[in-house]
C-alpha cells in the first residue's frame, strides 16, 4: 500500500478545495443564470396584472356595451358613453396595468360634450386572450378604426387618454393613426429604462420582452400632448416622464399635480380641470398623423 500524508496545519487535501471551490462557483453560476431566467419567464406576470369585471353597477347612465373583433379574432370588450350631442368628439382610454376600465369610464368628470370609449385590454375585464405589447398595440388600432368608423363620432377629432402602462399604448396609437390629441398619465419612455430602476441588478434590457420603447415615436409626433405626472410617483420616477416630455416633437402641456402619488394621481380636480382645458383646447383642431 502507498503512503497517504496528512495534510499539514489542518488545511485540507487539494482535492477537498477543488471540490468546495466547485460547489461555491456552481451556486453562484445558479444564481446569476436561475434569477435572470426566473425573471424572463415570469415577466407576464411582473408587466401585466389583469383585473377581472366584478360590476357593472358603477357605470354611468347611458353607457354602451362595444365588441370590438381583434386582427387575431380575440373579442375585445367594453364600453361607450355617448356625448350629449353628436356627432361628437372622442375620448379612447388605455388603462394602467392592474387596470379594469370600467371605472375609468365611470368617472363623472369627463367632459359631457367628449364621448369617452374603454375597452379593456386583452385577458382584462370581459376581454378574451392574454395580453403582450406587440398584442395590446394591434388592439388598439383595431379599437381606434372601430370607434372612428362610427357614425356618432366625429373622426377627425380623436384624442388618446392613456394612464401608467396605457401611455406607451396611447403613444404606439397616436404614431399609428391621426389623431387631435394625446393624454398621458404617469407616461414613460419606455418599459426598459422604468424596469432598470426597479431591478438594478438584472439585465432588463436583454430580459424584457414587453418594451413599450416609445420615445423614438415621441421625437417624430407633432399631435399636441398633454402630460399629467404626480407630485411624487414610486413606480414611474419623474426622470422617465420628462424624458417623454422633452423628445416630445408636438406642442406639449406639462402638469404636475399636488399631493399625490402614482395611485392617487387622478383623484383631485386640479387632475381633471387640466383635461377638460386640453380637450376644450383640442376640440375644434384636426387630427394630425
Amino acid at each position: 500500500m502507498g503512503l497517504r500524508l496528512a495534510p499539514r496545519n489542518g488545511m485540507p487535501a487539494p482535492s477537498v478545495r477543488m471540490r468546495r471551490t466547485m460547489e461555491w462557483i456552481i451556486l453562484a453560476a445558479a444564481v446569476v443564470l436561475g434569477v435572470p431566467a426566473a425573471a424572463w419567464f415570469a415577466q407576464d406576470r411582473l408587466v401585466f396584472f389583469p383585473q377581472p369585471l366584478v360590476s357593472t353597477a358603477h357605470l354611468p347612465a347611458g353607457a354602451q356595451p362595444l365588441e370590438i373583433v381583434a386582427a387575431d379574432g380575440t373579442r375585445l370588450r367594453g364600453w361607450i358613453r355617448p356625448a350629449v350631442e353628436t356627432p361628437s368628439p372622442v375620448v379612447l382610454c388605455f388603462g394602467g396595468n392592474a387596470e379594469e376600465v370600467s371605472w375609468t369610464l365611470a368617472e363623472a368628470r369627463w367632459p359631457r360634450d367628449w364621448a369617452v370609449a374603454a375597452v379593456n385590454y386583452r385577458g382584462y375585464g370581459a376581454s378574451e386572450g392574454s395580453p403582450g405589447e406587440a398584442a395590446l398595440v394591434a388592439d388598439a388600432l383595431a379599437i381606434h378604426d372601430a370607434i372612428a368608423g362610427r357614425s356618432d363620432v366625429d373622426r377627425r377629432r380623436i384624442v388618446a387618454y392613456g394612464r401608467s402602462l396605457g401611455a406607451g399604448v396611447a403613444v404606439k396609437l397616436a404614431a399609428a393613426r391621426p389623431l387631435a390629441g394625446v393624454i398621458l398619465a404617469s407616461p414613460y419612455d419606455s418599459l426598459v429604462a422604468v424596469g432598470r430602476t426597479h431591478y438594478p441588478l438584472l439585465p432588463v434590457a436583454w430580459l424584457l420582452r414587453h418594451r413599450f420603447d416609445v420615445l423614438a415615436d415621441a421625437t417624430r409626433l407633432q399631435v399636441p400632448m398633454l402630460a399629467l405626472v404626480a407630485d411624487v410617483d414610486t413606480i414611474i420616477p419623474r426622470e422617465r416622464s420628462a424624458a417623454l416630455y422633452d423628445a416630445w416633437a408636438g406642442p406639449k402641456t406639462w402638469r404636475v399635480v399636488p399631493a399625490t402619488d402614482h395611485n392617487t394621481l387622478s383623484l383631485p380636480d386640479s387632475f381633471w380641470a387640466a383635461v377638460a382645458g386640453f380637450l376644450g383646447g383640442t376640440k375644434d383642431r384636426d387630427a394630425q398623423p
